[in-house]
């Protein structure tokens, strides 16, 4: 079992390694260690077994990995139209400006060019045209021509990795599909066959149910269909701890194969069979319920983890040999991630296998079974422990509330809600959908009363807190009669209080979150932080996410420099989670748009923090200004020996007049350029009198408005060092006796992830 152990660690290992090793370095030393095993002493041979085990893990991922790079989009190829023709795969999701789906690659028609056996696509609507115009169905096949960019995204240290789920689920390149698609008719494959029959129960389930919450519900439970649940649902879900009661994996996928193996059981019993032993028939129907289960919710990654999980377990079951509970787990681990060695990069998969080893190791021990009762609170106590440390160190919270949302939705979901809804949807009658309806807006409801209750909330926690933290979950979960079990708890109380060291006096930590094509960045000094700007997208897809993990629990300013959905978009979600004590604002419509009270920016606005300067530079009081960039907030934060100055998307009329004002006075070490390097702003004056020794520029990857311009790079690399957060992701910044910064990208590097330079070219 050790060396199993080990071998699942080589896999474990590759996933974040930031350069892969070579493959024939790796082959050299397994044969090395090979020899050894075999030729050396005992003692020896046992480590180098050890270690083999542990190598061999590490290639076969490594190899698997060096395959799936070979297919990703050459970056000659990037942004240009490609002609190929395949089939739509799973269920398109329609949105506000377009349509969304995955497709599976069949011929690439431009000459010479290679794309992914998998891409994501997006079919934005033209002017005039609704979603719902856009004909693009399950199983279908095209003949379309695409501008595909490979699967970069932005790298901020918290919150959701697009990056790395877009890896682990294998889509290596994502494409925007230009006019002139052409539909081939439909595909005749399985999988086809499947998807077209899980979106007429989707159009069924609408039909029936209405635009309402509970369609989505009964649609996501049935047929994987979790696209039909709206952010506001998840979001709520989320606060109770219930995300994985909605989500199918392990836990509907094993009630699935657990009724239909007791149901068989139960024939059994009344009519016996003499032809095939009753145990191969009871596994066998639970392995066949749960892998019609997984095809029919669309076979997805997580449900595929699950199905293998099982089939595993079973084999186990009808090999009739005595393994313990604890060989299965590691075999069935190791099975998983044989088949998908990227599964280590999904959340799911340790949360899983992770509350399966926690009631494994809570029930060792006994010497006679615990009543139905005591079982279910046993096992709820190791749910909650168990999953305590993983959800604050992935998503930075733990909803107080999870213990009983689970005790109650778990069972609601598993045992009711969600067989109803597949017998409703196999049954042509309407009735049954009502029924599975009605028990689903029933859910919701108590789900909207337990998501008023407080959420735990943790900045993101160092490994040695988190090895403590685990140590200290074990201990709790050891079997009865262990010797202090109890004071494993004060072991997880410093990951429940933890807070990151605050910059010293006189000094100051500057971060550009990388949102994308927008801005936001986070100024903290010893005691205070303020937030310029809030980036393009709801606050709970990048900012928020941030703020809860550097262990920011309030803002004393919220700065939002113009009227832009690229500088305010996040502005509802920030004021609703965080405690604002200011509001600065660069024209009242922001105020009004957003249902604020706060004050207008105004040159000579001005305050000290903590021996750190704040200077309000632009707009002037009472100014009447031509449009909404002219009215960007520029401000200047200054410590001892450094400072920085961010200015929004202040036009060059703005920066000539702060020049004409200022002069000198505008100084700074750091300058944020202005309008993303957009030629309409960053003027050689300006650069000149600023005199940056470096300037950053938030910017998205690849963006349409092709920011930075080329001859505003060219100058801003001539004038110093350049920072990007397209290329390097999150940057961050401090200002003290000297000047340091660090890029998220370096700092995490991961052979997946697109690397950065962190400025390292610009000098």
């Amino acid at each position: 079992m050790l060396k199993l152990a080990l071998f699942v660690a080589g896999i474990v290992c590759c996933a974040f390694l930031p350069v892969l090793p070579s493959l024939w370095n790796l082959a050299g030393l397994c044969l090395l260690l090979l020899l050894v095993s075999r030729l050396a002493p005992a003692r020896p041979a046992w480590l180098a077994g050890m270690l083999l085990a542990f190598l061999l893990g590490l290639g076969y991922a490594d190899a698997r990995a060096q395959w799936r790079l070979a297919q990703a989009l050459p970056a000659s190829l990037w942004q240009k139209p490609l002609a190929l023709q395949g089939v739509v795969r799973g269920l398109p999701v329609s949105g506000t400006y377009g349509v969304r789906m995955q497709f599976e690659v069949e011929q690439v028609l431009t000459s010479g060019a290679q794309l992914p056996e998998r891409v994501q696509l997006s079919v934005f609507a033209r002017k005039g045209e609704g979603t719902s115009d856009m004909a693009w169905h399950a199983g279908e096949r095209w003949r379309l021509t695409a501008r595909f960019r490979p699967l970069q995204s932005t790298a901020n240290p918290h919150g959701f990795d697009a990056e790395q789920w877009y890896w682990s689920e294998g889509i290596l390149a994502t494409g925007t599909v230009q006019p002139g698609a052409q539909r081939l008719g439909e595909a005749n494959d399985v999988l086809a066959v499947v998807d077209r029959l899980r979106e007429r129960l989707v159009l069924r389930i609408e039909t029936v149910l209405g635009q309402q919450r509970a369609a989505g519900l009964v649609a996501g439970l049935t047929v994987g269909a979790q696209q039909q649940i709206a952010r506001e649902e998840w979001q709520s879900l989320a606060r109770t701890g219930l995300t994985h009661v909605v989500s199918i994996s392990g836990l509907h996928i094993t009630m699935v194969a657990g009724m239909a193996a007791a149901i068989v059981a139960w024939l059994l019993r009344r009519w016996p069979v003499s032809y095939l032993h009753p145990r191969i028939l009871i596994v066998l129907s639970g392995v066949m319920a749960a892998a019609a289960y997984a095809v029919l919710a669309g076979f997805s990654v997580p449900t595929q983890r699950t199905l293998y999980m099982l089939c595993c377990v079973a084999l186990m079951l009808l090999w009739r040999r005595t393994w313990s509970g604890l060989h299965i787990w590691w075999l069935a681990l190791a099975i998983v991630l044989l088949i998908d060695p990227f599964a280590v990069l999904a959340p799911g998969l340790w949360l899983s296998f992770g509350l399966v080893a926690a009631l494994m190791l809570s029930s060792l021990g006994r010497r006679r079974p615990a009543g139905k009762v005591q079982q279910a609170l046993m096992g709820q106590w190791a749910a909650t422990v168990a999953s305590l440390l993983p959800l604050l160190a992935m998503f930075g919270s733990f909803p107080l509330v999870s213990p009983l949302a689970n005790a109650l939705g778990i069972p609601f979901v598993s045992v009711l809600l969600t067989p109803a809804s597949l017998l409703a949807v196999a049954l042509p009658w309407d009735l049954p959908l009502q029924l599975a309806g009605w028990l689903a807006e029933w859910f919701y409801r108590g789900v909207d009363w337990l998501a008023q209750l407080p959420v735990w909330q943790a900045a993101a926690l160092p490994w040695p807190l988190l090895l403590l933290g685990g140590i200290g979950s074990v201990w709790l979960l050891a079997p009865g009669g262990m010797p202090g079990r109890w004071l494993g708890g004060s072991l997880l109380l410093p990951v429940l209080f933890y807070q990151p060291a605050a910059p010293e006096p006189g000094t100051a930590r500057i971060r550009l979150l990388d949102v994308g094509q927008g801005l936001a960045v986070l100024i903290q000094t010893h005691q205070h932080a303020l937030l310029f700007d809030t980036g393009a997208a709801g606050g709970e897809r990048w900012v928020l996410p941030q703020l809860r993990g550097f262990g920011i629990r309030q803002l004393d300013v919220l700065l939002l420099s113009h009227n832009d959905k690229d500088h305010d978009a996040a502005t509802a979600d920030i004021a609703a989670a965080i405690p604002l004590q200011r509001v600065l604002a660069g024209q009242a419509a922001t105020l009004e748009q957003y249902g604020l009270t706060g004050e207008i920016c105004q040159r000579g606005q001005s305050w000290v923090w903590d021996g750190v300067r704040f200077d309000v530079l632009w707009p002037p009081a009472g100014a009447q200004l031509p449009d909404d960039n002219s009215h960007s907030c520029v401000l200047r934060v200054a410590s001892w020996r450094h400072a920085i100055l961010i200015s929004g998307d202040a036009p060059r009329a703005v920066e000539q007049q702060l020049v004409a004002d200022y002069g000198g006075q505008l100084r700074s070490t750091v300058l944020v350029v202005g309008h993303h390097g957009s030629r309409t702003s960053t003027a050689p004056e300006w650069l000149e009198t600023v005199a940056p020794q470096w300037s950053v520029l938030s910017v998205g990857f690849l963006n349409r408005y092709r920011h930075p311009q080329p001859r505003v790079l060219e100058a801003l690399q001539a004038q110093g060092g350049v920072l990007r957060t397209d290329a390097d992701g999150l940057i961050s910044i401090d200002m003290g006796t000297e000047l340091s910064f660090e890029c998220y990208r370096i700092q995490a590097a991961r052979y997946w992830r697109s690397p950065g330079n962190c400025g390292v070219a610009a000098n």
